[in-house]
């Protein structure tokens, strides 16, 4: 479905042109930015489509969800790269036409098909090439495909998330595959603008693992100063305290008093400003080493009244804290509504998430649903 919706007017990259060989979410995701952005995306499909069109249920419009969550504003091209005469004719069509290629297929694949970076750059020195990779662009495991559930495995996210003694949990989210996605982007908006400057393109490689590695930045350094392993603490933080959730009589309160300042502010809205000088809570260092006790007692008070309750007495003493709130319940919230980060599709029931930034004042609109098939595109390259 490729509706025309609003108009791309002042988008800061109409004129770009994109050739997206991308697949499942990672790729896809970083596709969808710079389409959002105004760029000319063109999404080269097998002639069955992008697997992620049937990750579901569930589905609208003839795909998952999850292929319309992050394939809007793109056009879509089926080629059969097996085909020598469809490829060759994309090939010189990439040439004479792309500011960007990206690409997230298996290790080796797209050299095998006369598309890699090394190839199109050289026939196109403007040519800016980014490949998504999943372990990286070198060492032993360069050559392995991998997936977002496998890389928070492998890159250490699983190791701290969930509670101690539990089975490994996945972050629900796709923190690798999105998180790479924005890596992608980052590295080819640097690359146009050095390109800006010099005329020459370039090669972005970014991946899952890279990705994984910096969302565990605090955990990878605090281990190296203290050489202790880092545990799952579920919503808790290593080293501060209170900084987790916590039952009340209705369900979750997220506290987050990180400093001594705000902790004395806690302990007087629960009524106990004596904790404030307790040599156990005084300060953040001995409020960690005291976490269980502290937690007991915090929790001892706090489930004797709902959420409400002691999110009105903690916002008066300006202490932040947040409701655990499900998808339900986040569509419903006024703040949500405010932002018109939902943006509509024509379809009454249906919106999507637009980028979650804007510029001067104005986020970047949806133009386009993701992409009908486009069989018929394998015969027009």
């Amino acid at each position: 479905m490729n509706n025309a919706m609003e108009p791309a007017a002042a988008l800061p990259f109409t004129g770009i042109r994109m050739f997206e060989f991308g697949s499942n979410v990672a790729g896809p995701y970083a596709g969808w930015i710079l389409a959002q952005l105004g760029a000319e995306v063109i999404k080269i499909e097998r002639p069955e489509g992008d697997d992620a069109r049937s990750w579901g249920p569930p589905f609208w419009h003839g795909a998952s969800t999850t292929f319309h969550a992050v394939n809007s504003n793109k056009q879509s091209l089926c080629v059969d790269l097996k085909d020598p005469a469809a490829a060759a004719r994309l090939r010189s069509r990439i040439v004479e036409q792309a500011d960007v290629v990206l690409q997230n297929q298996r290790p080796g694949a797209m050299a095998k098909l006369g598309f890699s970076a090394a190839e199109l750059t050289s026939a196109n020195p403007r040519l800016i090439y980014c490949n998504l990779h999943a372990f990286g662009a070198k060492g032993p495991l360069k050559d392995r495909p991998g997936y977002d559930t496998l890389l928070q495995a492998f890159g250490g996210i699983m190791s701290v998330t969930g509670e101690e003694g539990s089975p490994p949990v996945r972050t629900a989210v796709s923190v690798a595959d999105s998180g790479t996605g924005m890596w992608c982007v980052i590295g080819i908006l640097s690359a146009l603008y050095r390109r800006a400057l010099t005329g020459k393109g370039g090669i972005v490689d970014a991946s899952l693992f890279e990705t994984v590695l910096g969302w565990m930045i605090l955990h990878i350094t605090g281990f190296q100063a203290n050489g202790e392993v880092p545990i799952r603490r579920g919503t808790a933080a290593p080293g501060i305290v209170p900084y987790q959730g916590y039952r009340c009589a209705d369900g979750w309160l997220i506290v987050a008093a990180s400093n001594d300042r705000l902790f004395a502010r806690l302990a007087a809205a629960v009524g106990r400003p004596e904790w404030a000088e307790d040599e156990r809570f005084h300060t953040n260092p001995q409020r960690v080493m005291h976490r269980d006790e502290f937690g007991k007692l915090l929790e001892a008070i706090l489930s004797t009244a709902p959420r409400a309750v002691w999110q009105e007495k903690f916002e008066a003493m300006g202490v932040p804290s947040s409701p655990l709130q499900s998808v339900d319940e986040i569509l419903d919230h006024p703040q949500t509504e405010a932002i018109e980060m939902l943006q509509k599709t024509g379809v009454e029931g249906m919106r999507l998430l637009g980028l979650p930034f804007s510029l001067d004042g104005q986020r970047p609109p949806l133009r386009n649903l993701a992409p009908e098939l486009d069989n018929a595109g394998n015969e027009e390259v």
